[in-house]
């Protein structure tokens, strides 16, 4: 019989407690709303009759949009979301959903951008979003000032854990 107790953090003052628990239930929203944002992604192709492109590869597609990039501008710029880039846009150039050139400057680049059929996935999304705005104010309850601020905050909290590991904290 293992008889090892686990040491137990110190306890914590009222005001850190409540912060405690109030930081681990917005960790837990966040990571569910992403995954219920791939969710309803998913939900709109599946409706479409579409099950070429998962809701990762379709969001990927409506975030490179117009502009031309490389992978790691992607990874760079936030589009990231929890895969492999890598995989998601050789999986897109094999489906002749983006196109991807050699840069002529810098042979080891390659730039991707989005073909005709890349960009009818993107205004999917971009429909939805549009209907979700004629919306949400009145069936979700959510007005410009509740976004404002959930923005702010919302950036808050990036440059804080930005900020972590930027300078190890």
């Amino acid at each position: 019989m293992n008889t090892k107790l686990k040491p137990q953090p110190a306890p914590l003052d009222p005001q850190e407690e409540a912060i405690r628990s109030l930081y681990l239930e917005s960790l837990h929203l966040v990571e569910r709303l992403h995954r219920r944002l791939l969710d309803v992604v998913k939900d709109e192709f599946d409706r479409r009759g579409r099950s070429d492109i998962n809701a990762v590869q379709a969001l990927l597609l409506f975030n490179i949009g117009n502009s031309e990039l490389t992978a790691g501008e992607l990874r760079s710029r936030g589009y990231y979301l929890g895969s492999n880039v890598s995989y998601n846009v050789k999986k897109l150039v094999d489906l002749g959903f983006i196109n991807h050139q050699r840069s002529r400057v810098d042979r080891r680049s390659v730039r991707i951008s989005l073909t005709p059929e890349g960009q009818e996935i993107a205004e999917v999304v971009a429909k939805l979003y549009e209907r979700h705005i004629g919306s949400i104010q009145k069936v979700g309850g959510i007005g410009s000032d509740e976004f404002t601020q959930m923005n702010k905050l919302l950036q808050r909290l990036d440059r804080f854990w930005n900020d972590q590991i930027l300078y190890r904290l």
